[in-house]
């Protein structure tokens, strides 16, 4: 795994996008079930599935409009629908985008899907009220570029609501996919941002807690919550890289929410 931190966006299109969105083209089967699971079910969040009656997070959504970046197979985007918001989903993945398709067709509940980043929202200014994003442009996309696009097309007031990988956990995990996050940090939090994996091609984005922070305020974002997700008991035995046991006792995943100032 390699890292590095960049202070300001560069010019012109990232380079990471056309890698992200093969490596999520080719992935995207594999994605199908699990997505058809949580399309018929109820909205809970993560990798251990924890409901929203624990975090809140679509209470008194109805009648907004809202855009989850990163929407990949679409259920949030379809909890948000059913809670009475105007959903748009925007994807980098073609594919995971005509999963998303097949399952309005299936669940016949239809909002707008849409091909794109979250560097490069296609959206008017201050044109919704929640902007979410559970792992998708969270952890996909660079938040030195996502995050202020996102309050871009936020409205005064509105919300910012993004789930992804703990801090503690990107310290503890190992290089290689499957493998468990260990007891013991395995590199430095100093200059956390971009990794890069051995084991495929994909890039991702994880910032340290201060980091974080001074990026949301630069934006002029009031932190509303940072929650650390808790791995409930009787979850699975182990979920992508962590198991049962060690997210019982250190936080695998996290979310922030953030309101912009008028």
């Amino acid at each position: 795994m390699s890292w590095k931190r960049r202070l300001a966006a560069e010019p012109g299109p990232p380079d990471y996008l056309e890698r992200n969105r093969a490596h999520w083209d080719a992935y995207a089967p594999e994605w199908v079930e699990m997505g058809r699971r949580a399309w018929a079910g109820e909205p809970s969040w993560g990798e251990w599935g924890v409901p929203d009656t624990e975090f809140g997070l679509l209470t008194d959504v109805g009648g907004m409009m809202a855009l989850e970046v990163g929407c990949g197979t679409g259920y949030v985007s379809a909890w948000l629908a059913r809670a009475g918001a105007a959903p748009i989903g925007l994807d980098n993945s073609s594919q995971q985008l005509a999963t998303a398709a097949d399952f309005q067709r299936e669940f016949d509940l239809s909002f707008p899907l849409i091909h794109g980043a979250g560097e490069h929202l296609p959206f008017r200014t201050e044109s919704f009220d929640l902007v979410i994003s559970e792992y998708g442009a969270a952890i996909w996309s660079d938040p030195y570029t996502w995050i202020p696009e996102a309050v871009r097309v936020l409205r005064p007031g509105g919300e910012l609501i993004f789930l992804g990988n703990s801090v503690l956990f990107m310290l503890c995990a190992p290089d290689l996919d499957g493998v468990p996050a260990e007891r013991t940090m395995l590199r430095p939090q100093f200059g956390m941002h971009r990794f890069e994996w051995p084991d495929d091609d994909s890039v991702e984005f994880h910032l340290s807690h201060g980091d974080m922070l001074r990026l949301l305020r630069a934006n002029g974002l009031e932190v509303l919550d940072l929650i650390e997700v808790q791995a409930p008991e009787g979850a699975p035995e182990v979920r992508f890289n962590a198991s049962r046991a060690w997210a019982r006792q250190w936080p695998a995943e996290e979310i922030w929410r953030a309101r912009k100032g008028p």
